[in-house]
């Protein structure tokens, strides 16, 4: 029976470790907050809730020298920290999260000692990896190449959960969400390489069709030039990987990153009031600050974006609730009072990979799609396509069935046939089809 560590009892965890303990695996849950891991081993015999934090060094070191493999759910900026006590120790490591350049400088390390630290097995990144390798390896297995590779993913409100202006509600970090905003983004488009600065992000979107969903806009998510080296697709003219929203998104989070609500740096705002907050974004002349917002974006003031932003209450003369934190803290905090869940309503997750190849001559496109739903009362659908993939990950480590050492993730055979067969039989399956070009 293995012992497995988790770090972090959030939003996504709970399906992975529940799967965990119905394995039979003795899961000890560490979090700042003792009642969240409570909550998820729920008294199971196997399960162990202990109140942690990330300054408690020694501890740390204790609880994953008695671990068999470690799940890091904590926040990525302590992964590497996570990784090097479980390589003190000779311990597996899995996270969620992508992989650093200090995550990497591990590698060799971990393959001396006998380690995977494994990342990346989550749903993106995680099964958007593990299908589209095994896409590209059947088509090379055939003795074919790669010309092209899209992927499309979004964590959004099912359709009839998608009732506010901003379509849009949190089952992950919001503050996560709006980070994603500030990022540039970097993908090869027909052999030439297209670079757009984080400010310009959401201008460069367009839209495309979600069979029985309708109509979605796509923007690009980060940087998908070096997944060339990752898939070991060079040869292919044309890499991209989106993100899904409703339509909408896009133009309203241009102005939020325009106004400058997305900024990080640290300020004070005891005292003031949300219609402070925009009063300074716009350094605005007069107190007609929604018609000097809407000419500081060069928009109607009965625009949707306009009315979206009024919808937040975010000219209110309401006082901001948080002390110190960057423009993006007191946007974040209104987003999450106002883009919540309520009770009886579920999440949607979509995933679509695109692989165009090319065998004896004939083009071929795989499309695989994946829509998953949250179950009403129980866990949303990013949970379950977030943590279920990293909790078989770490039965199949501890059963020996994954070999692989060093810093990884899962792009090999070897990993990612087992996972998705097991996420199969959980319910969580792409949808394949094979048209002629």
């Amino acid at each position: 029976m293995g012992k497995v560590l988790v770090l972090g009892a959030g939003l996504v965890a709970r399906p992975g470790v529940r799967y965990l303990l119905d394995k039979g695996m003795n899961v000890r849950v560490a979090s700042r907050t003792l009642s969240k891991a409570e909550k998820l081993v729920e008294g199971h015999p196997n399960g162990e809730a202990v109140r942690w934090t990330v300054d408690e060094k020694e501890r740390l070191s204790e609880m994953v020298k008695e671990a068999d493999v470690v799940v890091s759910l904590l926040p990525y900026i302590y992964h590497v920290e996570v990784a090097k006590v479980c390589l003190e120790h000779r311990k597996h490591l899995v996270t969620t999260s992508y992989v650093s350049q200090d995550m990497r400088a591990l590698d060799g390390e971990a393959k001396t000692r006998d380690v995977i630290l494994l990342n990346e097995i989550g749903l993106d990144p995680g099964i958007d990896h593990m299908s589209a390798m095994r896409t590209i390896d059947h088509i090379r297995k055939r003795g074919g190449k790669i010309l092209a590779f899209r992927s499309y993913c979004g964590a959004l409100p099912a359709p009839e959960a998608a009732d506010n202006p901003f379509k849009y509600k949190f089952a992950w970090s919001p503050r996560g969400v709006a980070l994603a905003g500030r990022n540039s983004a970097r993908f090869i488009e027909d052999g030439k390489e297209i670079n757009i600065p984080g400010e310009e992000l959401f201008r460069h979107y367009f839209t495309m069709e979600i069979e029985g969903l309708g109509t979605f806009e796509v923007y690009p998510n980060r940087d998908s030039v070096p997944y060339m080296d990752t898939y070991g697709i060079k040869e292919a003219h044309t890499i991209f990987r989106g993100t899904l929203r409703y339509p909408g998104w896009c133009d309203l989070w241009y102005a939020i990153s325009r106004l400058g609500m997305l900024d990080i740096e640290e300020k004070e705002w005891k005292g003031k009031t949300y219609r402070d907050y925009m009063r300074e974004l716009i350094g605005a002349k007069t107190d007609d600050i929604e018609k000097e917002t809407a000419e500081f974006l060069g928009i109607p003031e009965d625009s949707e974006v306009m009315e979206k932003l009024r919808w937040l209450s975010i000219f209110s003369d309401d006082p901001i609730k948080i002390e110190k934190g960057g423009n993006i803290d007191v946007l974040v905090e209104k987003l999450t009072e106002k883009l919540a869940y309520k009770e009886g309503e579920r999440d949607m997750v979509i995933l679509r990979d695109e692989v165009l190849g090319e065998v004896n001559g004939k083009k071929e496109r795989h499309i695989s799609v994946l829509i998953d739903y949250g179950e009403i009362g129980k866990d949303t659908a990013v949970a379950r396509t977030v943590s279920l993939p990293a909790a078989v990950a770490v039965k199949l480590i501890i059963e020996g069935e994954i070999k692989e050492r060093g810093v990884h993730i899962p792009t090999h055979p070897d990993i990612y046939a087992p996972v998705l067969e097991e996420l199969k039989n959980l319910g969580i399956e792409m949808r394949e089809e094979v048209k002629e070009e």
